[in-house]
């Protein structure tokens, strides 16, 4: 049962949108799915529709008052997908885990419990590489990296390749990069083929063979609480996350 932490300490290189939409696609071809929004932004709490405000628990629980996490997990309205929901309360969690013994591995000691339960467990890692991306990287087995097809996101690659090296060898031997996904992508634009070409230079076949298209369709569909394969099922990059899962689930 595979858990995977989608990290890149970039912001806007649609970490959200894959992990949202990553989840949902599997959720819909049978799998049991449980997506930890691990973002203090919870983006992924309402990218599945869930209701901030009604809201018992949260990981901000789970993490600082030792909470079991299937106290805190809720349904969504798709089959076969769970959440383990945040809001901005979560922010509040790293100061309060400075002086926690272990702080790390809290929530892989509290997933340990409930993994068998599920075929997946999709963590969306915040924007950064802090306790909370830390906690991720230690709970999960193997990393999927979105990667925006443009300069910066090169410039920012060495240092979260460093931190994982980090992570592997204190804390998480184990740990694996399974994909890179190439995120807005246009292949008419020769600086996606450049990112593309140091990519799969660097990667290898890490590098996903499928990419996901810029598609105004998959910006829209969190609006509405639903993830863009849901909402949007024929658009472009709805169709590119459907492929995508297919390349992982065929492996």
């Amino acid at each position: 049962m595979p858990i995977w932490a989608v990290v890149n300490q970039k912001g806007g290189v649609g970490k959200t949108t894959t992990a949202v939409n990553f989840a949902a696609a599997l959720a819909s071809r049978g799998q049991r799915v449980l997506l930890i929004d691990a973002d203090p932004q919870g983006n992924a709490t309402t990218g599945v529709g869930a209701d901030k405000t009604a809201l018992s628990a949260t990981l901000y629980e789970v993490l600082t008052e030792c909470l079991p996490s299937e106290k805190a997990i809720i349904d969504t309205p798709y089959s076969g997908l769970q959440l383990l929901p945040s809001t901005l309360d979560l922010a509040g969690a790293e100061p309060s885990l400075l002086s926690t013994v272990g702080r790390e591995t809290i929530l892989r000691e509290s997933l340990a419990e409930i993994r068998d339960r599920f075929d997946w467990i999709i963590i969306d890692a915040p924007p950064s590489l802090g306790i909370l991306t830390i906690n991720a990287l230690a709970a999960a087995d193997s990393v999927l990296i979105p990667m925006q097809c443009e300069f910066y996101a090169l410039e920012g690659l060495s240092q979260l390749v460093k931190t994982f090296d980090l992570i592997k060898k204190r804390i998480n031997p184990d740990l694996q990069i399974a994909k890179v996904l190439l995120t807005m992508y246009d292949k008419r634009n020769r600086l996606s083929l450049q990112v593309e070409e140091e990519l799969r230079g660097y990667f290898g076949d890490k590098v996903a063979r499928t990419t996901i298209p810029r598609n105004v369709r998959l910006s829209e569909a969190p609006g509405f609480g639903e993830p863009a394969v849901v909402r949007y099922p024929t658009s472009i990059g709805a169709k590119a996350y459907e492929e995508f899962v297919s390349e992982v689930l065929d492996a």
